[in-house]
């Protein structure tokens, strides 16, 4: 297997043609066969977690079902409502509604408390997550009326419409995040090879990587079904990994190229770059996959269509670097030996000797600088630099989570806007308790009895509306019996999480609890955000726990030392863990809203350090497999410890680093975007990235391989020159020009 890389690229590079041609059709039938099949997109029974979806699963076993609603608002610009105008609207727009096929039922008017608004609500048929698409007949109408009445505001909100707004503001984020990442990207390239055609190639590879990973994905979701973000992951990692592995890659067939003196042809030269980075990369790709694999242990439909992108982007980017990367780097190299001969023969005629360029440093001024204090003083850069990343991460210990919530979406969006209005005019309308108890058809009048007890001892509690009366509804068969219980507080709010406590602990025991063979649970907005992160508090130890795990083998196998292992576990756990209490900082308080323009949860968003730290440990075994493979590297061409540090180290600086400069450019990108979640998710891998690149791979790992010399490598010592290694190796013959 370790000789696989070199197999494959020696193929691609007789090959060139075919590799190319073969890799474009690969793409093209990836995204052909996706868009035949089509996504298979998740379903509400896919998100049910703990209590609250237990109790949902029984009230959709009586058809009480939550369904998607609308509301729409009709009121005055200024001054009173002039209530026949406004009910002539309702009924123009009541009829027009009823005629849609994807209405199920239109509810009569009712106006607001004050007097000054009147609401039409509109159930849609068809399942809950099925009303963003289904909302767009009924927002066109709305408009129409709101046209043909043009002496009054008509407005139309609910979670339809707001699902759709907040999709289309992700589609427009995107595009936005591309206009950012794409030139920056570009430019970082640039100044890494000062070619055009060098610079392209990682982005070329990088875009067909993602184009082939969408195409996968959507095979995939009939598998594991798609919440809808898996494209943002896949286009999210799969920019930078796909750059990352193609430039690691691509400077080594440079720095080969350099070693070479024309001395070697293009195809040598691709095989010599297959041994060493191209087998990295395959270690890196590996230890990306098998981190975020272990997102599968927190069963939970997001986090699997997270890890499903992510591997898959991964793969396909690995795949690229091994196959098509040499074909393209053989028929550029072949190109530029033309144009050398045809310099070289010019000025032979001429009678001019040939030109010798200079060697560059392995390593400029800055990154000598950022390295010195770590060749310099170890010890010293060891403490100051660990105690300033404990310092990052102490404020992670003062972590909220929530749920993010549609009262958390951006105002941006206008179906937004609306809500709040809305919630004004309609406080009940904030939050639902749905109380469902399952019972013998025999005992539903005893069930139904129970369940209004248990609303008028809410109806008591201040915690609840008093201007809504608790509804029971009961199923055909008499077996499910639902209760409704409207809270005047949004979800995330201390009242609103109270009130739920309240019932589940005081109200529901005391009334449904004491009748025998009664099957009761509690569901709602807040039901179903604080039993989603309870659900994942609980996974947490066990991803962790496997992540750990597994990225100490990974490292251990690579490099074949139980010390290089243990190294990398802790540097990672650093770098995620300050990363996660600059998240803390930033994000938690309020300071920064006007900064990062963002209206602060007060927490953090409930998936996001899970997910954070799956993925960051994924990257930063990237950086840690390039490091460590050059300084193992060194040691086997006869260094001692130390000197293949310093080596290993400056040889790689300035690659890490502008891979760095690509992934930092790509996850800052997100804080511009308008979802919390997303700003939180794209600056700490931001930072994450950033700290890994310039303090642990340039700091905290060489003071720690400096002071620990040959023990790092124990209880084996790398091969010695002349021997193949797991990582890399050489090929062992090579074509001479």
């Amino acid at each position: 297997m370790r000789n696989t890389p070199v197999r494959v690229a020696r193929w691609s590079a007789r090959h060139p043609w075919r590799a190319i041609g073969g890799w474009f059709i690969f793409v093209i039938v990836c995204l052909g066969v996706g868009i035949t099949v089509g996504s298979n997109a998740a379903t509400t029974e896919d998100f049910w977690v703990g209590e609250a979806g237990r109790a949902e699963a029984m009230a959709t076993e009586g058809g009480l079902q939550r369904k998607p609603t609308e509301h729409i608002m009709i009121y005055a610009e200024s001054g009173p409502l002039d209530m026949a105008a406004a009910r002539s609207a309702a009924e123009d727009l009541t009829g027009r509604m009823r005629a849609l096929p994807e209405v199920d039922s239109v509810a009569a008017p009712i106006l607001s408390q004050d007097g000054t608004v009147l609401r039409v609500s509109v159930v849609l048929d068809g399942a809950e997550l099925a009303g963003r698409e289904n909302v767009v007949p009924l927002l066109d109408q709305t408009a129409q009326v709101a046209g043909s009445h043009p002496d009054l505001v008509i407005e139309e909100t609910g979670s339809p419409s707001i699902s759709k707004g907040v999709n289309d503001q992700r589609g427009e984020d995107l595009a936005l995040a591309e206009r950012i990442t794409l030139p920056v990207t570009i430019v970082a390239l640039l100044a890494v090879f000062g070619s055009v055609v060098m610079a392209s190639v990682p982005l070329l590879l990088a875009l067909s990587s993602i184009a082939a990973a969408l195409g996968l994905s959507m095979v995939a979701s009939h598998l594991l079904p798609d919440p809808g973000i898996g494209t943002n992951m896949i286009l999210l990692i799969g920019l930078a990994v796909g750059v990352d592995y193609t430039l690691f890659y691509l400077k080594r067939e440079r720095e080969e190229r350099a070693r070479a003196d024309g001395r070697v042809s293009s195809e040598a030269l691709v095989e010599l770059a297959a041994a060493t980075a191209g087998r990295a990369i395959v270690v890196s790709g590996l230890a990306v996959i098998v981190s975020t694999a272990t997102l599968y242990l927190a069963t939970d439909v997001i986090f699997s269509s997270l890890a499903t992108g992510t591997i898959l982007v991964v793969s396909v980017a690995v795949i690229s670097s091994l196959t098509v990367l040499p074909a393209l780097l053989v028929k550029i190299g072949q190109r530029a030996e033309r144009r050398a001969g045809k310099k070289a023969a010019r000025r032979a005629r001429q009678g001019r000797p040939a030109r010798t360029k200079p060697a560059k440093p392995e390593t400029g001024r800055v990154f000598d600088a950022l390295l010195r204090p770590a060749r310099k003083h170890p010890a010293a850069t060891l403490c100051v630099s660990v105690l300033v990343m404990l310092g990052l991460a102490a404020p992670a210990l003062g972590m909220k989570l929530v749920d993010p919530s549609r009262d958390t979406f951006s105002r941006d969006i206008p179906a937004m806007q609306v809500y709040d209005r809305l919630n004004s005019a309609f406080p009940e309308l904030l939050v639902k308790h749905e109380v469902v108890a399952r019972s013998t058809p025999d005992r539903a009048p005893e069930v139904r009895r129970a369940l209004a007890e248990l609303g008028r001892q809410a109806q008591a509690d201040p915690l609840f509306a008093q201007n809504a009366a608790p509804a029971v509804r009961t199923s055909a068969d008499g077996r499910i019996s639902v209760l409704e219980l409207a809270v005047p507080h949004p979800a995330p709010t201390d009242e609103a999480i109270a009130s739920l406590a309240h019932v589940r602990e005081n109200y529901l025991p005391a009334t449904l609890g004491t009748l025998p063979d009664v099957q009761a649970a509690v569901s709602g907005d807040v039901a179903r955000g604080q039993d989603y992160v309870q659900h994942e508090k609980s996974k947490l130890p066990l991803v962790i726990g496997a992540l750990l795990l597994l990225t100490f083998v990974m490292t251990v196998l690579a490099f074949r030392s139980v010390v290089i292992g243990l190294i990398g576990v802790f540097l990672n756990l650093l770098s995620a863990a300050a990363a996660l209490g600059a998240l803390v900082v930033v994000f938690q308080g309020t300071w920064a809203e006007g900064i990062l323009n963002f209206d602060s949860l007060g927490a953090i968003a409930s998936r996001v350090p899970l997910f954070l730290v799956v993925i960051l440990f994924g990257l930063s075994m990237d950086y840690q497999v390039f490091v460590v493979s050059r300084i193992k590297e060194a040691m086997e061409n006869g260094m001692t410890a130390q000197e293949a540090v310093l080596a290993g180290i400056a040889r790689s600086a300035k690659v890490v680093t502008s891979a760095a400069v690509v992934m930092v450019t790509v996850f800052g990108a997100f804080v511009a975007l308008h979802l919390t979640e997303m700003k939180q998710m794209g600056f700490c891998l931001a930072l994450a990235v950033l700290l890994d690149a310039l303090v642990i791979r340039m700091m905290v790992l060489p003071s720690i391989l400096l002071l620990l010399g040959d023990r790092a490598w124990w209880p084996l010592r790398p091969a010695r020159p002349g021997q193949a290694t797991a990582v890399d190796a050489r090929p062992q013959t090579q074509t001479l020009r």
